[in-house]
C-alpha cells in the first residue's frame, strides 16, 4: 500500500514539475531550483495583515526587505534597507539612512521607473497607522502585528528628512523599537506600485501580486498546489543569491512532504513530524540540521467567554493537563515542558513552579468555582503543523481526555488554517484554542506583549486577556534601555501571568530541519520561519 500510493505521489510530482519546467534529480542541468514543500497556502502575500510563519516565508522572506534585517542564523541586527540608523537618547527618535542605488522588481504588472527611496518608507508605515491615507481607505484591512505592537497608536510621525532619510518619531519612548521594525510586518512596499493599483481600482492586487525589493520575484500562485519565484536580477544585495529560480511545493501531509524530500522532489521541507527525524537521519541523501527550540505550545483561554473569565476554572483546566504525556505522545520526547509564556533561552526567563498535574484538585477547584458537574466548551485544533506543535489534532484529543476526567466535555473544532486564525484573532469565536509562538525578534516583548498585551486582543493575544497589572509592568519595561532593570519588570509580569493563567504552557520544542545534502548554506532560524538567500545548491 505505501509504495503504491508512493507511486502515485511520484508520477503526480513528474507531471507537475513537467509542468513547471523542472524536473526533480536535474533541477541544476539548466537552473538552479530550489523545492520548499511547504505545509499550506498562505492567505496573501502582504505580510503587513498578516502573524503566521506560513505567510511570511511566502511573503517576506521570499520578495521584501525591511530596514533592519536579522542576521541569517542569528538573533544579531544588520543593515536592511537603511545602511545604518540613529536612536535619540529618550528612545523616542529613530533616523534611518537608506540604501542607495536599490531597485524595486521587475514583473509582468509592475515596471518601476525609479529606485527604493524615503517614499517608499513613509508610505509603507502611513498605510498602517493613518486611516486618512488614501490607500487604506480605497483598501480597508487590518494590520495585526502593528496594532498588537501599539504603533497603530505610539507612532506619532513618520516623516521623510530627505529622499534616503526617514525620521520615526515616537509618543512614547520604545526600547525594542528597531528589533520590531526588523520584523515581516515592516516589509517595504513600493509607493509607485501602489499608485498604479490605486489608478487602476485595483488596490487588492498587493496581496496576490507583490512588488519589494527582496532576493526573488513572484511569478505566479496556484493555490493549494505551487507558488513560483525567480531570482531577482537587480538585487541589491547579490553576494547572497545563489539560485535560480525557487518553488513552494504545498503540501499539508507532513509524510507526504517527506516521502517528496526523499524522493528529490523537493530539496527543503517545513515542520517535519519527530517520528520522522530518525528516518531522515538514515537516508544517505539527506542531512537534519538541529536547533534550540525557541518556541512555546499552549492551550490558550478566552478569558472574554464563560466560564473561562473566572480564574479558578482556568487553573483547574490548567492542573487537568498531562504535559508528560502529550510530550511523550505528541513530540516522543522532543520537547521539553513548558511553565513560562517563554523559552528558558530568553534572557529575563524566571524560572517558575508549574502546577501539578492533579485532577482531583483540579475538580475540587471547578466545585469551588461553582461547577460541580462541570460544562462544556469548544477546542479548536490547528490544521497544520507547526515549529511548537507537530500534531495539534493528537494533542486536542490527550487534553480533550484530560478535561473529561474532571467534568468538562470539550468539542474538538477545527478550520482551515487562514480561517482559523481569522476567526480567533478578529472575531474570538473560539473558547479554549491550541495555538503557540516562534519567537519574532529576541526579545521579551515579543513574547508578552504580543501575545498577552491589552493591546493585541484583536489579534495575536488569543486569550483575549487585558490584566493592567502585567500591561503596565510591560509599559514600564519599553522605557528602560537598562537590560537588568528590564528583565526585575519582566519577571514580575511572568509572575502575574502564572497567578491568572490566560493560557497553560505545554511544550518547547526542539527545532528540526531535514534538508537535502545538495543544499548547502542553509541556516536554522531561531525566530522560526525560512530563509532562501544564502543557500546553494549542488
Amino acid at each position: 500500500m505505501l509504495r503504491s500510493r508512493h507511486f502515485r505521489l511520484g508520477a503526480l510530482a513528474v507531471s507537475l514539475f513537467a509542468t513547471l519546467g523542472v524536473m526533480p534529480g536535474a533541477a541544476s542541468a539548466a537552473t538552479k531550483t530550489i523545492v520548499f514543500c511547504s505545509e499550506g497556502s498562505p492567505a496573501g502575500f502582504d505580510s503587513a495583515q498578516y502573524t503566521t510563519s506560513t505567510d511570511f516565508d511566502a511573503g517576506a522572506h521570499s520578495v521584501y526587505d525591511t530596514l533592519v534585517e536579522f542576521k541569517r542564523g542569528s538573533l544579531d541586527l544588520v543593515p536592511g534597507l537603511a545602511e545604518k540608523w540613529d536612536e535619540a537618547p529618550d528612545a523616542r527618535s529613530f533616523t534611518f539612512h537608506l540604501r542607495r542605488g536599490v531597485k524595486f522588481q521587475s514583473t509582468a504588472y509592475f515596471k518601476p521607473t525609479r529606485d527604493f527611496n524615503a517614499d517608499d518608507v513613509v508610505f509603507t508605515f502611513k498605510r498602517m497607522i493613518d486611516p486618512n491615507e488614501p490607500f487604506q481607505k480605497a483598501h480597508p484591512v487590518s494590520f495585526p502585528y502593528l496594532t498588537d505592537l501599539g504603533y497603530d497608536k505610539n507612532i506619532a510621525s513618520v516623516e521623510k528628512l530627505d529622499d534616503f532619510t526617514v525620521r520615526f518619531t515616537l509618543k512614547t519612548p520604545d526600547v525594542v523599537f528597531v528589533r520590531n521594525i526588523a520584523m515581516e510586518f515592516a516589509s517595504i512596499v513600493s509607493a509607485e506600485y501602489v499608485a498604479q493599483l490605486l489608478k487602476a481600482g485595483k488596490p487588492e492586487d498587493i496581496n496576490q501580486k507583490p512588488v519589494g525589493t527582496g532576493a526573488f520575484v513572484f511569478r505566479d500562485y496556484q493555490k493549494d498546489a505551487t507558488i513560483r519565484y525567480d531570482a531577482n536580477p537587480t538585487y541589491w544585495n547579490k553576494k547572497d543569491l545563489h539560485i535560480d529560480k525557487l518553488v513552494f511545493s504545498i503540501t499539508p501531509d507532513a509524510a507526504v512532504r517527506m516521502q517528496k524530500l526523499a524522493s528529490g522532489e523537493c530539496q527543503l521541507t517545513s515542520f517535519a513530524r519527530p517520528a520522522d527525524i530518525a528516518t531522515a537521519r538514515k537516508d544517505p541523501k539527506l542531512a537534519v540540521l538541529s536547533g534550540v527550540g525557541f518556541n512555546v505550545a499552549y492551550v490558550g483561554y478566552n478569558t472574554t467567554h464563560k466560564p473561562l473569565d473566572n480564574v479558578l476554572v482556568r487553573r483547574a483546566l490548567d492542573m487537568a493537563v498531562d504535559k508528560q504525556a502529550i510530550i511523550k505522545t505528541v513530540y516522543e520526547g522532543a520537547a521539553t515542558v513548558a511553565t513560562n509564556p517563554m523559552p528558558p533561552s530568553q534572557w529575563s526567563y524566571k524560572a517558575l513552579k508549574d502546577a501539578p498535574y492533579d485532577p482531583a484538585k483540579a475538580r475540587a477547584l471547578l466545585k469551588e468555582a461553582g461547577f460541580p458537574d462541570g460544562f462544556a466548551i469548544t477546542l479548536w485544533a490547528m490544521p497544520v503543523q507547526r515549529g511548537y506543535n507537530p500534531n495539534a489534532r493528537l494533542m486536542a484529543q490527550l487534553i480533550q481526555s484530560d478535561w473529561a476526567k474532571i467534568g468538562v466535555k470539550a468539542n474538538i473544532v477545527s478550520y482551515e488554517w487562514a480561517e482559523y486564525n481569522k476567526r480567533a484573532k478578529t472575531g474570538g469565536e473560539h473558547d479554549a484554542i491550541l495555538y503557540g509562538w516562534l519567537g519574532d525578534n529576541g526579545d521579551p516583548d515579543n513574547w508578552l506583549g504580543t501575545t498577552l498585551g491589552c493591546d493585541a486582543v484583536h489579534g495575536s493575544n488569543m486569550a483575549k486577556w487585558c490584566n493592567k497589572q502585567f500591561d503596565d509592568l510591560l509599559a514600564k519595561a519599553r522605557l528602560v534601555p537598562d537590560q537588568k532593570a528590564r528583565t526585575r519588570l519582566y519577571e514580575e509580569a511572568q509572575v502575574v501571568f502564572k497567578d491568572q493563567v490566560p493560557y497553560t504552557p505545554i511544550a518547547h520544542a526542539n527545532t528540526y530541519q531535514p534538508i537535502s545534502k545538495r543544499v548547502h548554506g542553509y541556516l536554522i532560524s531561531p525566530l522560526g520561519g525560512h530563509r532562501f538567500d544564502g543557500i546553494t545548491l549542488d
